[in-house]
């Protein structure tokens, strides 16, 4: 069906066989364009049907296709308002008390966690107050020691679990069974505390055949623009709008109701998905990730107001570990730019290594890289791994979480808007090829390339400078009081190692483009140039 769909989106028409197939696929005779079309919605195996069985005679599950309608004058809200969607047209046609959500690029790599789920919501003592069962988000094409550090292993290994203790983790918008009325927006109560509410879904007596399209034509206005129209669908009801990491604050809102929630992590992964497999695809993403958890920690939303008195305050302060990404760009900034800009210029900025307060410093950085290690080593990770997994840290914040820090100070003065930014995990052969070798892609340009390559210029600029100072003035004194500032540009430049090979040494279509080189270089030289004189 998905090949199917693809071939005729790519083509613009449907092969003939195909559309005699699927009366769904009749219908896109009368589809404007992918943003404006009207309800598509076919029951393509009904499960009440007994000759809907497979090849060993068992029955099969009700499948369903459903493209909602779009247009133009309406907002869609991406993610979100397809969810609710669904939500609404599965209500009327099986109404199951559990919805599972993935994401479209994931699949099921265990079937047991079918169960497991299942085991969470009708525990006898315990499940009254589950709200969603969340499984951690796990990658099927992450290279040995995952280049983009695309896989989060301290974050899925450790810290989600961590949220047990204070109500359950944050929903994150994929491998995720939910209890539906939570998602239709019920608070949990004293009616809640029973364990039957897991009901079977009675068939009707009329025909099957009848039955299929009735419901068919009843369930296409639940998918219409216009349904959730002065309703609370997307504010109370389903997924938030507004927003975009929907994900969050669904989770967050659904918590504020009296609802927990459950981290689950079997030892064989549940769902696979596809992690990015370009530089720019990782920093995307991430963009809009920091960009909306930081809207959420600016609006009403915010764990401190919407969740005072609802929520422990130490799940409040572990929600804001994550949506105050975006701020974290501003102190890694300054770590890689004034420091260096200092040395260059000849100013120190920490204690002279013969001081003893050289030593709080010291034991700062050392212990916190050790505990860093320690963690990744500790979820099964590698020391180059963990290398590559700091290197992203310090691109990301550097560049995605400033982007999305610019852009909600912008927002809030009223010069943009929220926007949705899409992932593409598609990739070409020779991106592949570069991928599985752990090769970075860089390819196109992108305003993210020019600060990084700038970045990393500048301190190789201040390093070198550095080092030739103190050659030139022959004396213990310049490293004494510059050592820190040399040891920090020292340590950018070797993390910076894959970018100058993108910048000077490869030519692969993977390199670095042109325009980026010449523009980073020359801003780096400008600076160096004013902060030396």
């Amino acid at each position: 069906m998905n090949e199917r769909i693809e071939t005729a989106t790519k083509l613009g028409r449907l092969s003939e066989d195909t559309h005699k197939e699927h009366k769904g696929f009749r219908e896109w005779d009368f589809v404007l364009s992918r943003r404006d079309h009207q309800t598509i919605l076919q029951i393509l195996i009904d499960g009440r049907d007994p000759k809907a069985v497979d090849i060993e005679g068992q029955r099969l599950p009700t499948l369903v296709y459903l493209a909602r309608e779009k247009r133009p004058q309406f907002p869609h809200n991406f993610k979100a308002g397809a969810m609710n969607a669904l939500i609404r047209v599965s209500s009327r046609i099986s109404n199951g008390s559990i919805i599972l959500n993935v994401d479209c690029d994931m699949y099921s790599n265990n079937s047991a966690a079918v169960r497991d789920a299942l085991c969470f919501f009708m525990d006898e003592k315990q499940s009254h107050n589950v709200a969603y069962v969340q499984f951690p988000q796990n990658f099927s094409n992450p290279t040995k020691n995952d280049l983009y550090g695309s896989s989060l292993m301290v974050i899925m290994e450790l810290e989600l679990p961590g949220f047990d203790s204070d109500g359950g983790p944050c929903y994150i918008g994929t491998g995720c069974f939910h209890r539906r009325e939570t998602l239709c927006g019920k608070k949990y109560g004293q009616d809640c505390k029973t364990t039957d509410w897991i009901k079977t879904v009675n068939n009707n007596d009329r025909e099957v055949e009848e039955s299929a399209v009735v419901l068919e034509e009843s369930c296409k206005v639940l998918a219409s623009c216009s349904y959730e129209e002065n309703t609370l669908w997307g504010k109370e009801m389903g997924l938030m709008y507004d927003i975009p990491v929907e994900d969050i604050m669904t989770g967050l809102a659904i918590q504020c109701r009296g609802w927990r929630s459950i981290y689950h992590t079997p030892e064989r992964k549940a769902f696979l998905g596809l992690a990015p497999t370009t530089l720019g695809q990782s920093l995307v993403q991430h963009k809009r990730w920091a960009e909306g958890d930081f809207q959420i920690f600016l609006s009403s939303y915010c764990p401190f107001l919407y969740g005072r008195g609802k929520i422990p305050l130490k799940l409040q302060l572990a929600y804001c570990l994550y949506l105050m990404w975006a701020p974290y760009s501003l102190p890694t900034l300054y770590y890689v730019f004034v420091p260096s800009l200092c040395l260059l210029r000849g100013i120190s900025l920490f204690p002279k290594i013969s001081s003893p307060w050289a030593m709080a410093f010291a034991y700062a950085m050392l212990a916190n890289r050790a505990y860093s290690l320690g963690e990744f080593i500790w979820v099964g990770g590698t020391v180059k791994g963990w290398w590559n997994d700091q290197r992203m840290w310090m691109f990301k914040r550097t560049t995605s979480y400033f982007f999305g820090f610019a852009e909600n100070i912008l927002r809030l003065l009223g010069f943009t808007k929220s926007s949705f930014e899409i992932t593409a995990k598609v990739a070409e052969e020779d991106i592949s090829e570069r991928f599985e070798q752990e090769t970075m892609e860089f390819g196109a340009s992108s305003p993210m390339f020019t600060i990084l390559a700038t970045i990393a210029l500048l301190n190789l600029f201040s390093f070198l400078g550095g080092l030739k100072r103190e050659m030139l003035d022959g004396r213990c004194k310049i490293l004494d009081q510059f050592v820190v500032q040399m040891l920090l540009s020292g340590v950018v430049v070797l993390i910076n190692l894959p970018l100058y090979q993108g910048l000077f040494f490869r030519n692969d279509n993977g390199r670095m483009p042109s325009s980026v080189t010449f523009q980073s270089t020359l801003i780096a030289l400008l600076v160096c140039t004013i902060a030396a004189c």
